[in-house]
């Protein structure tokens, strides 16, 4: 099964990420590389392990991948003033306003949770912040976000139809709301922004 990448450098049809599983200084330190698959002939059985790491948190459990297509819109503070004048205003909901305009949009239809490859940056940690790449100064575009949980137990919005039926909440940490296990900046989120241009130029980490 393969995920589609939002762009790749000529040539390449695979990502392989590899972390150090210590914080450098709050998240893992992420090292990206290019390939092709077809010149993967040699697959390991099962990854080797880490002869060490800060804890448990760092090293991800194997689990079914189950990707599927969603649509997202961008986050609250990345909209321009207007716009979020006409979202925190009931009137522009057409007799079906939520209670809190703002807060229905942030959970319910805005940067959707958990892994994910392409879409909207997530923000919450901090203000959204230019992201240029350091080789050519372009304005470097989310590739893959590693997320500590797969939705938000707040909100049912983002979790799979099969995973609806359990509606107690569930501890950080634990599944489904974590099949992998990791732990990232305290129940964060690590984004990989890369050039489009140049897909290979140095990648830049954000954990929000």
């Amino acid at each position: 099964m393969t995920v589609p990448l939002p762009f790749s450098p000529p040539g390449a049809d695979l990502l392989q990420v590899l972390w150090c599983p210590f914080d450098h200084p709050s998240h893992p330190r992420t090292a990206v590389f290019w390939r092709s698959a077809s010149t993967v002939t040699d697959v390991l059985d099962a990854p080797p392990e880490p002869p060490a790491l800060k804890s448990q948190g760092h090293l991800p459990k194997p689990s079914l991948l189950a990707p599927e297509r969603v649509t997202e819109y961008p986050a609250f503070m990345e909209l321009d003033e207007e716009l979020r004048q006409e979202l925190g205003n009931p009137s522009r909901w057409g007799g079906s306003c939520p209670a809190t305009p703002r807060e229905f949009y942030e959970s319910e239809l805005s940067t959707s949770p958990g892994w994910k490859t392409g879409g909207w940056s997530r923000w919450g940690l901090s203000d959204p912040i230019p992201r240029r790449c350091p080789e050519c100064s372009t304005e470097a575009l989310p590739l893959l976000t590693i997320a500590t949980l797969e939705w938000d137990a707040d909100s049912d919005s983002w979790a799979p139809e099969e995973e609806r039926t359990n509606p107690t909440p569930l501890l950080l940490g634990t599944p489904p709301t974590n099949f992998t296990l990791i732990g990232i900046a305290r129940g964060s989120s690590l984004q990989l922004h890369a050039c489009p241009s140049s897909p290979d130029h140095p990648h830049i980490e954000l954990a929000q």
